[in-house]
């Protein structure tokens, strides 16, 4: 499938997309040193969102969609070294509007989730 959305996203920050099909995304995040908040090695939590954010655009794939709304849980921290994955479905589907669900992963320990509410424009949200 064919990534229609998001196209000059900067993969360094917001991560890679490894799978890509109708309704569902995953982005691997792979945190580097550009990403740390402090002499401890902990990655700022925007970075994560950025990734989660990035899988939900993906799963929705419109060359118009943006973020409506998100309602999120931090539940681990990161840090440096660690690879983030994102996995983001479509879990309600309104037209135009999409709910999306996101969970991130550490290995095996999810250290992030979310609701991200979508929208697909008919035009470029700085066009409309």
């Amino acid at each position: 499938m064919q990534i229609r959305t998001h196209l000059k996203i900067d993969i360094s920050f917001s991560g890679e997309p490894i799978n890509l099909r109708e309704g569902y995304a995953e982005v691997l995040l792979k945190t580097n040193e550009r990403m740390v908040a402090d002499e401890k090695g902990l990655i700022h939590g925007g970075f994560i969102f950025s990734a989660a954010d990035y899988a939900s655009m993906l799963a929705v794939n419109h060359p118009n969609v943006v973020l409506a709304g998100a309602n999120v849980k931090f539940l681990k921290p990161v840090k440096l070294g660690d690879s983030i994955l994102c996995k983001a479905k479509v879990v309600e589907d309104k037209g135009r509007k999409k709910k999306v669900f996101v969970e991130c992963f550490k290995e095996k320990e999810k250290v992030f989730e979310g609701e991200f509410y979508t929208v697909a424009l008919d035009k470029h949200v700085l066009e409309v």
